[in-house]
C-alpha cells in the first residue's frame, strides 16, 4: 500500500538530504566531511525514496548502473594519483591550481572518486535487497 503522505514527505526530505550531501562533499578538506560521509548521506536519501515509492522508481531515476559508478570512481582515483606523478610528486600528492591561490585541487577529485565508489556500492546492495 502506497502512502501519499510518505511519498510527498520522502521527496521533500530527500531533496534536502541531497543538498546537504553536496555541502558535505564540498567542505571535506576544510572540516569533517568528504566523499565517504557525503555518499552515506546521499544513500540515505535514495533509500528513503526506494522505501516510499519502490525500487523501480529509484532504478528509473538513475541514469547509470550502480556498478558503473564504482568503476568510474576507481578510475578517477587512479587518474588523480597519476596527475601528481606527472609533476614528479608521490602518488596521490595534493596539487592545486593556479599555484599559490588554491582555487581547485586534486583532493576534491579524490573525494568525488570516493563518493562514486561508496554510493555505487551502497546503491547496488540497496537495489538488490529491495527487489527481493
Amino acid at each position: 500500500m502506497k502512502s501519499v503522505i510518505l511519498t510527498a514527505a520522502a521527496r521533500l526530505i530527500s531533496a534536502i538530504v541531497l543538498v546537504f550531501a553536496v555541502y558535505l562533499l564540498w567542505r571535506g578538506h576544510h572540516a569533517p566531511g568528504g566523499g565517504f560521509i557525503a555518499a552515506l548521506v546521499t544513500s540515505a536519501g535514495f533509500a528513503l525514496i526506494a522505501l516510499a515509492e519502490g525500487p523501480e522508481t529509484l532504478r528509473r531515476g538513475l541514469f547509470i548502473q550502480p556498478q558503473h559508478l564504482i568503476g568510474v570512481g576507481i578510475g578517477l582515483a587512479i587518474c588523480d594519483g597519476v596527475v601528481a606523478m606527472l609533476y614528479d610528486k608521490p602518488f596521490l600528492t595534493g596539487l592545486w591550481w593556479p599555484q599559490g591561490q588554491a582555487i581547485v585541487g586534486t583532493p576534491i577529485f579524490f573525494d568525488i572518486a570516493v563518493f562514486l565508489v561508496v554510493i555505487g556500492s551502497i546503491l547496488a546492495v540497496l537495489m538488490t535487497l529491495e527487489e527481493n
